[in-house]
């Protein structure tokens, strides 16, 4: 029994110590650090990467360097873009009166996917999260309460339904308060989702379609 939990516990210790060739944990270490992105995924991705053609992973290589090269914040609404100002603050049938307020780049496209919303936007680019270290000096908020000296007339606060999210359109609404009263706040209705069985549904959520619910 002792030699045999000796030797259990040598093969752990063996598998413990071993190593990646210095190049492949390279690139699990870097791919580790993509939000989202777990030991195991990079692990998976890496060696999806090693697999395939040589051709694809120069490709995957040279078109992160280009998006990252080519690209920069526009410097009214902080979109990334590739052109100054960006495609939707140049836009002549874009309505200068409202400014949707979203936490990164990639809301933008979710909401333009709609074909509703033909306002503009500004992106915060994260929200407030103490345990992250995140306060209102690394949100890009100072630029919004410029653009509210124009004509503006609603400022819609679309940040996610969490508790970092409500934090942060709790604290943007009270800015443009104090910052101009006239200005319309409003916030992205919360509910049941289209298709969804009100029995599958949480509470909290149901919670929030009762007290958004609309007449008939």
């Amino acid at each position: 029994m002792v030699s045999h939990s000796r030797e259990c516990k040598q093969g752990q210790l063996a598998v413990s110590m071993f190593q990646y060739t210095s190049p492949v944990t390279t690139l699990i270490e870097e791919l580790k650090k993509i939000p989202g992105i777990g030991r195991k995924s990079a692990q998976r991705i890496s060696f999806y990467l090693l697999r395939s053609d040589k051709e694809n992973a120069i490709a995957l290589a040279n078109a992160i360097i280009e998006a990252r090269e080519k690209t920069f914040l526009c410097s009214i609404c902080n979109n990334i873009t590739t052109q100054e100002p960006c495609e939707i603050c140049s836009g002549a049938d874009r309505d200068l009166g409202q400014i949707c307020v979203v936490e990164e780049p990639f809301n933008i496209y979710s909401i333009e996917r709609t074909n509703l919303y033909k306002g503009m936007y500004h992106v915060l680019h994260g929200n407030l999260s103490p345990i992250k270290g995140i306060g209102p000096d690394e949100l890009k908020i100072s630029g919004l309460l410029k653009r509210l000296e124009k004509e503006v007339r609603e400022v819609i606060v679309a940040t996610s339904p969490t508790t970092e999210g409500n934090a942060t359109a709790h604290y943007v609404s009270e800015l443009i308060k104090k910052h101009n009263c006239n200005v319309k706040i409003t916030r992205l209705a919360l509910g049941i989702p289209i298709g969804a069985d009100i029995d599958y549904v949480d509470s909290v959520t149901i919670a929030k379609a009762i007290e958004g619910r609309i007449e008939l």
